[in-house]
């Protein structure tokens, strides 16, 4: 009997969103147009191979603004910083680039909104994440509350003044849900978002791994340990069916013989993983091999967003 050919399925959406290009760009451009260095605190998005690649241009990766010089430009990472972090560089007066993604600064306006209305302000979200300390250096001490799983919500207290909620944007959908549901609950008058908080490239993703985990034997997610929305692309893709699902970095992640273990191999990538990861994996798996290889679209994305003008060449 003639053995069956490797079948590769590509996810899509995979890989970068459009905050990490946008983000990605700001250190780029930054350096083209004030030379190197130029410092960047944190890791601008959570992917090692892209700020390997940032370094050797001229980047340098910090932890705190008080390792960058006064007269040197520093850039904010994508997932957001606590208000005192700009302020810091203002008084100062360095030159700042805020690369905060829209969606995450979305989230930050409506937690502010909330507060201004006097609500307490629950966040839906993973302790330590850079988001999460982002969003919550957003208001006062006190003024919200982080809520990680559904066994939370039973220990909340009562507000007096109401709540509200918001969530971090890299979330698993379905894990949101349940404990939106059980605030929902505890509190019949919470407010919720106008617009869910979970952003579209998080939602997609999601959406096309549950797919491609129906048609595939395992699934392959390129991505970093520390990214939050890739480690959720694993545990999304194990319970919807391929429970051998895993996380690599890089195509050196792969055992050698990892191809024949399986007929039909999915692959996706986090949103901070670059595209050239993901067809060094394709081809060390289809090496010495008539691989199949297709693409399993669930949707198309054309969101863009603008660079901010102080490192706009225009």
């Amino acid at each position: 009997m003639e053995e069956q050919p490797l079948e590769i399925i590509l996810a899509a959406p995979r890989g970068f969103c459009a905050g990490v290009d946008r983000a990605i760009q700001i250190v780029e451009q930054a350096i083209s147009k004030f030379g190197p260095p130029v410092y960047v605190r944190h890791e601008i998005v959570h992917n090692r191979h892209v700020v390997e690649r940032l370094e050797a241009m001229g980047a340098v990766f910090v932890e705190e603004l008080h390792e960058v010089p006064d007269d040197k430009p520093v850039i904010f990472s994508a997932h957001g910083v606590p208000k005192s972090v700009p302020a810091e560089a203002s008084s100062r007066a360095m030159i700042y680039v805020d690369a905060t993604c829209p969606l995450v600064s979305k989230v930050h306006l409506d937690a502010e909104r909330h507060h201004e209305k006097g609500l307490h302000v629950l966040l839906i979200g993973h302790e330590g994440h850079p988001e999460v300390l982002g969003t919550m250096g957003q208001l006062p001490e006190g003024a919200m509350t982080l809520v990680e799983r559904v066994e939370d919500v039973a220990h909340l207290p009562d507000w007096a003044q109401g709540v509200a909620y918001v969530t971090q944007t890299t979330l698993s959908v379905d894990d949101t849900a349940s404990i939106v549901s059980a605030l929902k609950q505890r509190y019949p008058n919470i407010v919720e978002p106008h617009k869910e908080d979970i952003c579209y490239a998080t939602t997609n993703r999601q959406l096309a791994v549950k797919e491609l985990a129906r048609i595939s034997d395992v699934i392959l997610v390129l991505g970093a340990t520390n990214s939050s929305n890739s480690v959720r692309l694993v545990e999304v893709a194990q319970l919807a069916g391929c429970p051998r699902s895993k996380l690599i970095q890089s195509a050196d992640d792969l055992e050698h013989d990892f191809a024949t273990e399986f007929q039909r191999i999915g692959i996706t990538a986090g949103a901070s993983a670059p595209e050239d990861l993901v067809q060094a994996v394709v081809d060390k798996l289809s090496q010495g091999t008539n691989a199949q290889i297709r693409e399993h679209v669930v949707a198309r994305e054309d969101v863009a967003f603008k660079l901010p003008r102080v490192v706009r060449t225009d």
